[in-house]
């Protein structure tokens, strides 16, 4: 049995401690897509940490973490966030797998991604540059090298062959960097990468499954930056919706159970790209200064707005989402009142669908606005003892979206999570 957690939106939506809080009910915790280009964070012990390959399960002693063959591995990254993890007193190699197809991100793929985004000027799609974009390309063009040739004997040639390729690319784009100390960093990351247990991800997990064991797969990003069913062409680079958990990991769709979409209580965005109810006023940057609303994996300022219940619906349909867990709902503690997005006014036209791209019409969001709580919900471990106009809120989430809210997450804590 499968279940998986994923976001709803356009990332950082509180995934990695929502994991971190249900890894204990699981036997293997799984990420299926994505690459350093995620940036899941968790408090463990009163201590911040950012993941952003490792799963999120890794803090727990007893519970297998699998890298699987969906994710673009950067392995000087994950050199890094092992050094980070072993800080706590966590012994990575005991309870981390990468499966030996994952590709792998070379120094030229972070060098190809920052040439291409130099070029496009104003119409940059707001990169993280970490190589993603290029790496996935070379796994669809059938060039890209993977986690299981580091162990074949001919792997620096073949390297240096696709070293090549990519230069004819970088020398097309005029790009002058000197990549030699990413080149370093590289093949020491290699070396590095030699001592964990490289498995055949699809057989490793499918036993798992056939024993009983639980698995719970670990999205990054969020459903609107999927390739094909994102804000595109300001999308990321694999299927983050539920359908990648099949590809990603080499499951059967029938093997999934629950599906958990994890929104925050509002709604944010990195980077370039359509996003509808984006405040760009007090309210807006209230929430940015309230919820400490800057990107994990690169720093800079997330853009906020209120929820876009459109959006939303749209997310629950796809994934087939069974469960929602609000995320941040604390942020909100202070507004005299909060504003939901029902349809969207395009030409004048009211719409209850998200259009084929967003960037190419003005969309004019139609709110329903209720009365804020101003209350601190910070401290309160009962859904009961919320203020009853977060119920009203609430409420109506659940009757639009015709999936529950089951989950309320009313602060940074691992176990700031009230059952509604």
């Amino acid at each position: 049995m499968v279940d998986v957690i994923l976001g709803m939106q356009w990332g950082d939506e509180g995934k990695g401690k929502i994991v971190d809080y249900f890894a204990k009910n699981y036997d293997v915790i799984a990420r299926f897509q994505g690459g350093p280009n995620a940036g899941h964070t968790l408090y463990v012990d009163g201590k911040k940490i950012v993941l952003h390959q490792i799963p999120s399960g890794i803090f727990h002693e007893d519970k297998v973490n699998l890298i699987g063959n969906g994710v673009v591995l950067d392995a000087i990254t994950l050199k890094k966030e092992c050094e980070n993890v072993a800080a706590f007193g966590v012994d990575y190699k005991k309870n981390l797998f990468i499966s030996e197809r994952a590709h792998l991100i070379l120094p030229t793929h972070r060098a190809l991604d920052k040439a291409s985004e130099l070029s496009k000027g104003n119409e940059k799609i707001g990169s993280t540059l970490k190589g993603i974009g290029p790496a996935y390309m070379d796994k669809t063009g059938r060039n890209g090298l993977r986690v299981g040739n580091l162990l074949d004997k001919s792997f620096t040639t073949d390297y240096i062959k696709l070293r090549m390729k990519h230069q004819r690319l970088l020398d097309n784009f005029n790009f002058q960097e000197d990549i030699n100390a990413w080149e370093e960093e590289f093949f020491e990351a290699m070396e590095f990468l030699r001592e964990f247990k490289i498995v055949n991800g699809e057989y490793f997990i499918n036993e798992k499954i056939q024993k009983g064991n639980k698995v719970l797969a670990e999205g990054a990003q969020g459903s609107m930056l999927d390739v094909d069913f994102g804000t595109f062409p300001f999308v990321t680079s694999s299927n983050t919706i539920s359908a990648g958990v099949c590809t990603g990991l080499g499951i059967a769709p029938q093997k999934i159970k629950e599906v958990f979409g994890i929104s925050k209580a509002y709604c944010t965005r990195v980077g370039s790209g359509p996003f509808p109810t984006e405040l760009l006023d007090e309210t807006g940057e209230q929430l940015r200064k309230t919820g400490n609303e800057f990107g994990s994996t690169t720093g800079r300022p997330r853009r906020c707005g209120w929820i876009d219940l459109v959006a939303l619906q749209f997310a629950c349909m796809i994934n087939g989402v069974t469960q929602i867990i609000m995320t941040k709902a604390d942020i909100l503690d202070e507004l005299d009142e909060l504003k939901v997005c029902n349809s969207y006014k395009i030409n004048g036209k009211e719409i209850g669908y998200v259009p084929f791209q967003m960037n190419k019409v003005d969309i004019e969001p139609v709110y329903k606005t209720f009365a804020g709580w101003k209350k601190d919900i910070s401290a309160i471990t009962e859904f009961d003892a919320m203020p009853a106009e977060m119920k009203t809120y609430i409420n109506y989430l659940n009757e639009f979206l015709g999936v529950p809210v089951k989950y309320i997450s009313n602060g940074p804590g691992r176990d700031q999570l009230v059952i509604a």
